[in-house]
Formats: structure tokens, C-alpha cells, sequence
């Protein structure tokens, strides 16, 4: 299979946005009840962001949103679309986020629409922004950003969702545009698995279970079946972890011998480490987001803005993004960073 049809659409620029404040590992280590080396090793985490009185859902989504204009130096006028990625945990229910950020930032030009595809967002957006600007001769310039704090749902003692302890808080942003020059998108896929679709749940405040007085404390993330859960999973994640990375590949006529830097969601460490192993990669060819935690579906965004400060995503580079979201969903995406090939428009 050859590299996706029709004109390069490329990433101008990513941005993020990180709050103040944080749990460290032994902060973390003190509400869990894990001992530190544990939360820092086998966790991987240092220190999660959290977020502050002001950090609201949507508000950290366009912050980030103004770091990434900024980085491009792009007017939020040049903007056609805004996909928006913020969760649904935001500043108010049954509420499009994307109509107030394309507001709050200026791009009175754009149309907007909410995502989700939990921590696979990003990289569904990035198709259906690529598959719209091919389509749409009106749609040039088109903005991913968003914000995330489903680290609120985290209930720190119960040891059947102890895997989310890493869920933090921030934003993130990509800004994409057709006919850019550099970092093209060259391929993009999603797996979806509705057999997991209720493993990990909120079990109350939907319209099975409304929110009252008396179930208030269980208005969290839980896992019913924690066991038959892993037993499932451990049957299918990875082998659709790495068989969303090789579609994504496959779409844009390269393999996994071809992989420069892994921009990867946060995951327990051992879990990072084998991905990078099945990919032939060394821990220099990522960015390991001890210091982030998991920022939901903008850890890909938080990535590259990490990486290219640091020297590790650099011109030249394939790059793999990739993430998995409850659900359950695995996508990918890779790019070429740098200059591109000329593309002819289709």
C-alpha cells in the first residue's frame, strides 16, 4: 500500500499548555497508599500536572491553542476549521467547546465541532482533518486543540482503577494546513474495540443512573471487572497497539525499519519499553512524559513540543504518533518531518 492520495497536508506547528501546579511521586505515593519507587518506576512518574482554580477543561485547550499560533506564527483568521479535542468532562455539560474556543481565539472565520475518541482523539482528528482539506477545496488551515482533566474522576484509593493514577491535566494544540511544505501527514489509522465499550465507565450521573445525593461518590472512573478486563485485554491491546502503528505505516508506503522518533502516549514503563523493543527503537528515538503523566489525547501535541525543545525530533525524522483510548480504540499517525516531497494536488 502507497502513501495516502491527493495534496501534502502538513503540521505547521503544536503547542501545550501545563499547569502550575503537581502531585509528586511521593505526594502520589502518600494518597495511593504504592510506595514512591513503585509510582516512579513502574508507574513512571516523577510528577503529574494538576489543575489549578483557573484551569478549566476548554480554557487550557485554547491556551494551548495560542502557544501553537504563536510557535507558527499564524493568524487565527488563516483558520478554516477547529476540531476540537477537549473532553467531556469541561466547564459545562452538553456544551460545544470548539464553538467558544474558535471564538476566544479570534477565528471568526472557522466552523467548529467537538471530537472524542477518548485518548485516541488527536489521532482521529488528524485523519478527519487530512480527509477534509482533500475534500473540501474551502478548508486550507485546520486547528486540533483541546484541554483535558480527567485526573478529576480519579478516585487515588480504589485499587480497581489504580492503572489511571497517571491521568493529569493541560492541553494541547496541532495546526495543520494543505500544501505545507514541511512535517507531512503521510498515513493515519484507527482500530476501534466496542467490546471493552463499558470496561472502564463512570457508573452514574448518565441516563442509566442519574446523579443524586446518595450515589455522589461513585461519580468516578471505576472498572467493574478489573480482572476480566486485564484478561481480555492483555489478549488484544498490544497486537493492536503495534497493528495500528504497521496500517499507519503501510498507508504511507513506509516500515517499521523506517521509524526515526515514536511520539507515544504515557504509559507504565515497561509497557513503553516493550513497544519500543517490538519497534526496534532506543530510548533516544522518544520522549518519555515522566514529568507529564498521561494528558489524555494531547500527549501527542505535549510530545512534539518536548521533543523538538530537546533536540530529539529532528528534520528527516518518520514519525510515529500513537495512542490508545478506553472504549476501546487504537490509532496512529506518521509524519515526515522536515521538508517534504513535492506532492501534485488530486
Amino acid at each position: 500500500m502507497t502513501r495516502e492520495p491527493g495534496p501534502a497536508i502538513g503540521i505547521v506547528s503544536a503547542g501545550r499548555y501545563v499547569p502550575e501546579r503537581s502531585l509528586s511521586a511521593a505526594e502520589l505515593a502518600a494518597r495511593t497508599g504504592i510506595p514512591e519507587p513503585v509510582i516512579r518506576e513502574k508507574f513512571g512518574l516523577r510528577r503529574k500536572p494538576t489543575p489549578g482554580p483557573d484551569d478549566h477543561t476548554g480554557a487550557m485547550g485554547l491556551w494551548a491553542a495560542q502557544d501553537a499560533l504563536a510557535r507558527g506564527g499564524v493568524d487565527p483568521l488563516e483558520i478554516d476549521l477547529v476540531l476540537c479535542t477537549t473532553e467531556e468532562w469541561k466547564e459545562y455539560p452538553l456544551w460545544t467547546a470548539g464553538i467558544k474556543l474558535a471564538h476566544d481565539l479570534g477565528a471568526r472565520r472557522a466552523w467548529a465541532i467537538d471530537v472524542q475518541l477518548r485518548c485516541g482523539t488527536t489521532m482521529a482528528a488528524i485523519k478527519l482533518a487530512s480527509a477534509m482539506m482533500r475534500a473540501e477545496p474551502d478548508v486550507e488551515t485546520v486547528l486540533i486543540a483541546g484541554g483535558y482533566r480527567n485526573c478529576d474522576f480519579v478516585d487515588l484509593q480504589n485499587p480497581r482503577s489504580r492503572f489511571l493514577t497517571n491521568l493529569s491535566a493541560g492541553g494541547g494544540a496541532l495546526l495543520l494546513r494543505r500544501g505545507h511544505p514541511r512535517n507531512h501527514v503521510l498515513g493515519s489509522a484507527v482500530i476501534t474495540d466496542g467490546s471493552f465499550s463499558l470496561d472502564v465507565i463512570v457508573p452514574v450521573g448518565g441516563t442509566v443512573e442519574p446523579l443524586t445525593e446518595g450515589n455522589r461518590a461513585r461519580y468516578r472512573l471505576d472498572v467493574p471487572d478489573p480482572e476480566g478486563m486485564k484478561r481480555r485485554l492483555d489478549a488484544r491491546s498490544m497486537a493492536n497497539f503495534l497493528g495500528v502503528v504497521d496500517d499507519a505505516l503501510a498507508r504511507s508506503g513506509h516500515t517499521r525499519a523506517d521509524i526515526g522518533f515514536l511520539n507515544i502516549l504515557h504509559m507504565k514503563r515497561s509497557a513503553h519499553e516493550y513497544v519500543l523493543g517490538e519497534l526496534g527503537l532506543g530510548p533516544e528515538q522518544t520522549y518519555y512524559l515522566e514529568d507529564y503523566g498521561h494528558v489524555g489525547q494531547q500527549d501527542q501535541a505535549l510530545v512534539i513540543t518536548r521533543a523538538l525543545e530537546e533536540g530529539r525530533l529532528r528534520d528527516g525524522q518518520l514519525m510515529v504518533m500513537v495512542a490508545a483510548g478506553i472504549g476501546y480504540a487504537w490509532a496512529a499517525s506518521v509524519v515526515r518531518w522536515g521538508p517534504g516531497e513535492p506532492r501534485a494536488a488530486s
